[in-house]
C-alpha cells in the first residue's frame, strides 16, 4: 500500500491523550504480578564414593578460603567456615580455623563463644575449658564468657571448679548481675555463710544504695534481723544522700522495722525520709508516712522519737569531730526548734563556740557563723537585746592576735546595727572607728558607717568620714565617687565638681576611666555641655585612646547635632593623633628590631585606627545627603586588611611554627612603598575580577 494514500492502515486516526495513562510503575507492577511461580529447584547433589565427596570439600573450602581472601576481617564467615567442617566431623580443620580467626580479631567474644560450644557439644570438655581459660583472660570484662564458663563447671558437677571461676571473675570488680550470680550460686547449695561473705566483698566494690537493700533481703528471707539491720544502718551511713537510690534504701529499711514491729524506729526512719527526700517524691514518702501513722501512732510520739534520736546522732558527730562546725550549727537549729527550755539551747550555742579552730582564716569561715546565729537567737527570739550584744563583743574579742592577721568585717557591722537597733549611737559610732583603725581592706567598714550617717541626718561626720576614707586610700576610685554621689544627692554641684577635680589628678587610681566618666555624665546632665567639652579636652590629655575619641564623637552627634562639623572634626583629629602613634611605633620598630618581627602595640594601634575609621565612615554615610565630599574623604582613608603570618617562638626563643594574622593597610603607606607586595595583591585582585567579568 502506498504510503501517500489517505487509508492506510498504520496511521494513528485518534490522537487525543488516553483516559489512563500508563506509567512505569504500572508497567513494573504488572510484571510482578504476572511472574511465572518458581517451579524449578536446586537439584539435590548425591555424593556416590569417597572421592566424589573429597572433591566436594575441596571445592567448598576453596569456595570459602576465596571469600576470606577478599575479606579476612569478617568474623561471620569464619565462623561458617568452621561449622561447616565441624558438620564433616573434621574436628582438627575446625580448630585451625577458629584460631586462624582469633589471630585477625580476639576481641570477639561471639567467636569465643562459638568455638568453645562446638568443643562442649562434642564432649571435648578439656578443650572447652582451655579455650574459656583464654577468653577470660584476654577479655575479663565480657560477662557472657564469664557467665557460660561457670555455667559449663556448673553441669559437669564441678563445684569447686565453678566456685574458683567466680573468685577469679570477682577479682576484676564486676558489675551487680556478676556479684548476685555469685552469690545465688551459693545459696543453691546452701551455702548461707560464704553468701554473707560475698555480699560483703559486694558492698566494698559497689557501695551503693541497691547493694545494701539486696543483702539486707538476704538477711530477712534467712530470718536474720539484727544482720538485715545492721546492713540497712550500715547502708543509711556510708552511702551519699544524693544517690538516686538512697531515699528507696530509706523506704526499705522502715518497711523491714515496721515488719519487725519496731514503731519507733520505723517512725524515725520515715521522718529522716521525709527530710532527705527531693522535691518530686516528697508527696509520695509523705503519703507512705501518713498510712504507717494512721496505723502505728501519733504526732507527739513522732516529734519525741526524732528529737531523741537526733540528739543521739549529732552527740555521736560531735564525739567523733568536735570541730565540725555545720554538725554544731545542726545541732543548735534543732534545739532552737524543739526544745521548750531557753537554757538548753543556749547551752549548745556555748559548747559550740567553745570550740575554736586553728587561728587562720579558712578554719574561721564557717565557726564565725556560730557566733552570728547565737546573737540572732538572742535578739529575735528571746528578744534580750543586751545578751546579743554580748555576744558579738565575745565573738570579736575571741579572734585571734587582736584581729591583726585576720577578722570579719559582717561581724563588726552586725555588731553595730545591733547598737543602732538598740539606739546606742555613741557605742556604734565607737565600734565603727575600732574597725577603721584595726583593719587594713576598710572599705566596707567605712561604706556602712557612711550609710550610718547619712541616715541619721549627719551629713558633715559623712563628709568627715569621706576625707578619712580617701586618706587611707586615696587610689580608689571608689571612694572618689561615692563622695561625688553624697553632694550630688544633696544638690551640691559645686561640691561635686571639686571632689572630680581632685580625683582626676590622682596618678594611680585604680579605675580611672570610672571616674572621668562619672564626671562628664555629671557636667551633661546639668547641660553643661562647654564644661563635659573641656573635660574631654583635659581627658585626652592623659590619654588618647580610641574609646575616648569615640565617646568625644558621640557626645558631639549627640549634643550638637546641627553642626556635623563638631564630630566630624573629632574623627579628624582621632585620625590624626592615631596616624601619628602607629608612625612612631613603625620608626621604633624598624630602629630597634628587623622588619620581620611583628609589635603587638603596632597592631593593636592599626586595628583601633581602622575601628576609628569604620565609626567614622558609619556617621558620614548618615550624614551623606548633607556633604558627599566628606564622605568620599573618609572612603579614601579606609586601610585595606590583609593576612599575614608570623613566626611563632617558645619560652626558650626557638622557632617553633608560623601563625597567621590579619593586618591593615592605610593609604598613605601604600603610596609611600612601605609595603610593595601589596600593590601585588591588588594587580592579583583586578585581574580575577576582569577574568570574572569577561566570563
Amino acid at each position: 500500500m502506498s504510503s501517500k494514500g489517505g487509508s492506510g492502515t498504520g496511521r494513528v486516526k485518534n490522537k487525543a491523550p488516553a483516559p489512563v495513562q500508563i506509567t512505569a510503575e504500572q508497567l513494573l507492577r504488572e510484571a510482578w504480578e504476572r511472574r511465572e511461580p518458581e517451579k524449578s529447584k536446586a537439584p539435590k547433589q548425591r555424593i556416590q564414593d569417597e572421592n566424589e565427596l573429597l572433591e566436594v570439600r575441596q571445592r567448598r573450602r576453596k569456595e570459602f578460603e576465596d571469600k576470606l581472601r577478599m575479606n579476612r576481617t569478617h568474623i561471620p564467615t569464619w565462623i561458617k567456615y568452621a561449622k561447616w567442617e565441624e558438620a564433616q566431623l573434621e574436628f582438627g580443620r575446625a580448630r585451625s580455623i577458629y584460631e586462624r580467626a582469633l589471630d585477625i580479631d580476639y576481641r570477639n567474644p561471639h567467636l569465643w563463644v562459638s568455638y568453645a560450644e562446638m568443643e562442649m557439644k562434642h564432649k571435648f570438655i578439656n578443650h572447652a575449658r582451655n579455650i574459656w581459660d583464654r577468653a577470660v583472660a584476654l577479655l575479663p570484662r565480657v560477662a557472657q564468657l564469664w557467665f557460660k564458663y561457670a555455667y559449663m563447671e556448673e553441669m559437669l558437677g564441678n563445684i569447686a571448679g565453678t566456685r574458683a571461676i567466680f573468685e577469679r571473675w570477682m577479682k576484676w570488680i564486676p558489675d551487680d548481675k556478676a556479684w548476685n550470680s555469685y552469690v545465688r550460686f551459693e545459696l543453691r547449695y546452701g551455702q548461707v555463710d560464704k553468701a554473707r561473705q560475698i555480699f560483703e566483698r559486694f558492698l566494698i566494690a559497689h557501695p551503693i544504695p541497691r547493694t545494701y537493700i539486696r543483702y539486707a533481703r538476704f538477711e530477712e528471707r534467712n530470718h536474720e534481723r539484727d544482720f538485715a539491720r545492721a546492713v540497712f544502718e550500715r547502708g543509711v551511713q556510708e552511702t551519699d544522700a544524693s544517690q538516686p537510690e538512697y531515699l528507696e534504701l530509706l523506704l526499705q529499711f522502715a518497711g523491714f522495722e515496721e515488719r519487725c514491729g519496731e514503731v519507733e524506729r520505723a517512725r524515725f526512719i520515715y521522718k529522716f525520709a521525709l527530710e532527705k527526700a527531693p522535691e518530686d517524691r516528697k508527696e509520695e514518702v509523705h503519703s507512705l508516712y501518713s498510712s504507717f501513722e494512721r496505723q502505728r501512732g501519733g504526732k507527739i510520739a513522732i516529734e519525741e522519737s526524732i528529737l531523741k534520736r537526733k540528739r543521739e546522732e549529732y552527740e555521736n558527730w560531735i564525739q567523733k569531730d568536735p570541730y565540725d562546725y555545720d554538725v554544731w550549727l545542726d545541732y543548735c537549729l534543732l534545739e532552737e526548734e524543739f526544745s521548750p527550755d531557753p537554757e538548753t539551747v543556749r547551752n549548745v550555742f556555748r559548747r559550740a563556740v567553745s570550740y575554736q579552730p586553728p587561728p587562720q582564716k579558712r578554719f574561721w569561715k564557717r565557726y564565725i557563723y556560730l557566733w552570728i546565729y547565737y546573737a540572732i537567737w538572742e535578739e529575735l527570739t528571746m528578744q534580750d537585746l543586751e545578751r546579743a550584744a554580748q555576744v558579738y563583743r565575745d565573738a570579736l574579742h575571741s579572734i585571734p592576735n587582736r584581729h591583726q592577721e585576720f577578722t570579719f568585717k559582717k561581724l563588726w557591722i552586725l555588731a553595730a546595727k545591733l547598737y543602732v537597733r538598740q539606739k546606742d549611737i555613741s557605742s556604734a559610732r565607737k565600734l565603727l572607728g575600732t574597725a577603721i583603725g584595726m583593719i587594713k581592706s576598710n572599705e566596707k567598714i567605712f561604706r556602712e558607717y557612711i550609710s550610718l550617717e547619712v541616715a541619721l541626718g549627719e551629713i558633715e561626720r559623712a563628709r568627715t568620714l569621706y576625707h578619712k576614707w580617701i586618706e587611707h586610700h586615696p587610689y580608689s576610685s571608689k571612694a572618689w565617687l561615692e563622695f561625688a554621689n553624697l553632694e550630688i544627692s544633696l544638690n551640691e554641684i559645686e561640691r561635686a565638681r571639686a571632689v572630680y577635680d581632685l580625683a582626676v589628678e590622682q596618678t594611680e587610681l585604680d579605675a580611672p576611666e570610672l571616674v572621668w566618666k562619672a564626671y562628664i555624665d555629671l557636667e551633661i546632665e546639668e547641660e553643661q555641655l562647654d564644661r563635659a567639652r573641656a573635660l574631654y579636652e583635659r581627658l585626652l590629655g592623659h590619654s588618647q585612646h580610641v574609646k575616648v575619641w569615640f565617646s568625644y564623637a558621640n557626645f558631639e552627634r549627640t549634643y550638637n547635632y546641627e553642626r556635623d562639623d563638631s564630630a566630624r572634626d573629632i574623627y579628624r583629629r582621632a585620625d590624626r593623633a592615631l596616624a601619628n602613634t602607629i608612625l612612631d611605633l613603625t620608626a621604633n620598630l624598624h630602629s630597634q628590631r628587623s622588619n620581620e618581627q611583628v609589635d603587638p602595640q603596632l597592631l593593636t594601634a592599626k586595628e583601633d585606627r581602622a575601628a576609628l575609621l569604620r565609626e567614622w565612615l558609619a556617621f558620614e554615610q548618615e550624614m551623606s545627603s548633607r556633604d558627599t565630599s566628606a564622605l568620599n574623604e573618609v572612603q579614601e582613608k579606609q586601610p585595606q586588611k590583609v593576612k599575614r603570618r608570623r613566626p611563632i617562638f617558645d619560652a626558650f626563643g626557638e622557632n617553633i611554627g608560623w601563625e597567621e594574622y590579619y593586618d591593615f593597610i592605610f593609604p598613605e603607606e601604600a603610596e609611600s612603598g612601605k609595603t610593595p607586595s601589596l600593590k601585588i595583591l591588588q594587580i592579583a585582585h583586578q585581574w580575577k575580577k576582569q577574568k570574572r567579568e569577561d566570563s
